[in-house]
């Protein structure tokens, strides 16, 4: 067989393996979201479709399954922020902020699992939040130059906020939410 036969019946193949490969961060992420760290890899395998074979060629084990989920979900929340940019200065950062607090739900799960294989201080963490703080930064900028949003205050903060808003336990439905939009009604300036 010729290289470029070879070549040519690989592309599939890296194709297909790119495809499970994304079948099982979407599975893994809801069967986290669903009932976090109790999940089992056999049930995220049978959610996306595929064997437990196929999840252990792309993740030889939980953790770089965990950490696969954590970064999909931040590189999500990121691009949230390119598509919200368009929108007016407020409408742009509390839209990107609401997918924030969806991203700080699933995301609570997963980092409490994930510490227990990485610190806290892991270039796993430290790089998400500075790629979150460099998506956000910017709408907050934006919305602070043009006089909609708080000046005293920085995309660090603010994501603080709402992520320990998000953390608060025994809630009632609809209270967190509720929280969440009064902290980003406070962002707003104030004649």
């Amino acid at each position: 067989m010729h290289s470029t036969d070879a070549d040519t019946l690989s592309r599939p193949l890296r194709a297909d393996a790119q495809r499970n490969r994304e079948r099982l961060i979407a599975a893994a992420r809801d069967a986290f979201a669903e009932h976090g760290a109790s999940t089992s890899l056999e049930d995220i395998a049978r959610r996306a479709g595929v064997g437990i074979g196929t999840l252990y060629r792309n993740f030889p084990n939980r953790q770089t399954l965990l950490e696969a989920v954590y970064v999909k979900e931040v590189q999500e929340v990121c691009r949230t922020a390119d598509d919200v940019a368009s929108l007016p200065p407020w409408e742009a950062l509390a839209g990107w902020l609401d997918r924030v607090v969806s991203y700080l739900a699933t995301k609570q799960a997963l980092a409490n699992e994930l510490l227990d294989y990485v610190d806290r201080g892991a270039p796993l963490f430290t790089d998400c939040r500075r790629a979150l703080f460099d998506a956000g930064g910017p709408l907050l900028e934006r919305a602070q130059s043009s006089g909609v949003a708080r000046e005293d205050t920085d995309i660090g903060e603010v994501v603080q906020i709402v992520g320990a808003i998000t953390k608060i336990p025994g809630l009632e439905p609809g209270q967190r939410e509720h929280m969440l939009r009064i902290a980003i009604d406070g962002l707003r300036a104030r004649p």
